[in-house]
């Protein structure tokens, strides 16, 4: 089981390192963050994460730094120096030991790349945990019709995954950085509940993947496919936002509402069979976020 005071410690971490990417971070003043020794915080840090603070650091310093030179016409030296890099050639180096490609031909190419994507270990650790020192959960459910346009999907499919966890273990965790990576996303990765139409044989429910436009000629990470989506209406269900903590119980919460709601309020009926259930990344300052297709009536 988690400790408790461990595990926020670990989150107060990422937090300061999240904010304070572009200054230098000391162990010291992690230390400070968490409330423990700098030994102590170290060996948590390490072991709620699987990294030490300093790689867990670079890691995240460099996939920011890419992110940056995809987006923007800058300087390969002067982002180093914006990331805390103390030379142009060790921020080279360490960009392509990370992502097998130099931070030059990158920003050329901009192919997908396994960006880190972190997330706060408080929240993972305590799913499922009861907590009787928080507030009850909203159960406001915000609804409203979205059109989308006919575009393109780049997903990785599992095996049998019906849910995110269930895809986690038969994928690992790179998927989401790959995806994020691409430049030409339309929004953000989403998770994905695939209708029969667009599974292939001995391949999972679930997937995650990113929408390009229906142009979209870059290339295609390994082992990922690209399908055509039609033009479509979807129900829209946004949740109030929660606190991290208890985001396991926010997110079944507002699926069962949604999994019970009657489109014929919004004057139209489900089109599960017309294109895949959308999730989005749960993130607690906006609330749980899930699209479903529907037909207007």
């Amino acid at each position: 089981m988690a400790n408790l005071e461990h595990t926020a410690a670990v989150t107060r971490m990422q937090t300061f390192i999240e904010k304070h990417l572009d200054e230098e971070i000391t162990l010291h003043v992690l230390a400070q963050q968490a409330g423990y020794s700098p030994w102590h915080c170290a060996k948590m840090f390490k072991e709620y994460t699987d990294k030490s603070p300093f790689e867990y650091i670079r890691k995240l310093r460099l996939s920011k730094a890419a992110l940056v030179l995809r987006d923007e016409d800058l300087r390969v030296v002067d982002v180093a120096l914006d990331f805390v890099f103390d030379s142009h050639e060790g921020f080279t180096r360490a960009f392509r030991k990370q992502f097998g490609v130099t931070p030059k031909a990158y920003q050329k190419k901009t192919p997908p790349i396994p960006l880190f994507t972190p997330y706060p270990v408080e929240s993972y650790y305590l799913m499922g945990e009861e907590r009787s020192d928080l507030p009850p959960l909203s159960k406001n459910l915000h609804v409203r019709l979205i059109e989308f346009p006919a575009r393109k999907l780049i997903l990785l499919r599992g095996k049998k995954a019906k849910t995110y966890i269930e895809y986690a273990q038969e994928v690992g965790c790179d998927v989401w950085g790959i995806l994020a990576s691409i430049k030409e996303a339309l929004y953000e990765p989403v998770g994905l509940w695939l209708p029969e139409s667009m599974r292939t044989e001995e391949t999972s429910v679930y997937a995650q993947g990113v929408e390009v436009p229906l142009d979209y000629q870059g290339l295609i990470p390994e082992g990922f496919d690209v399908i055509e989506l039609s033009a479509c209406t979807m129900l829209l269900f946004q949740g109030d936002p929660y606190d991290e903590v208890r985001f396991d119980e926010a997110i079944e919460a507002a699926m069962e509402q949604i999994d019970t709601y009657d489109p014929s309020i919004n004057n139209c009926q489900w089109a599960e069979k017309e294109g895949p259930r959308i999730q989005l990344e749960p993130q607690g300052y906006r609330g749980y976020i899930e699209a479903r297709p529907v037909y207007l009536n």
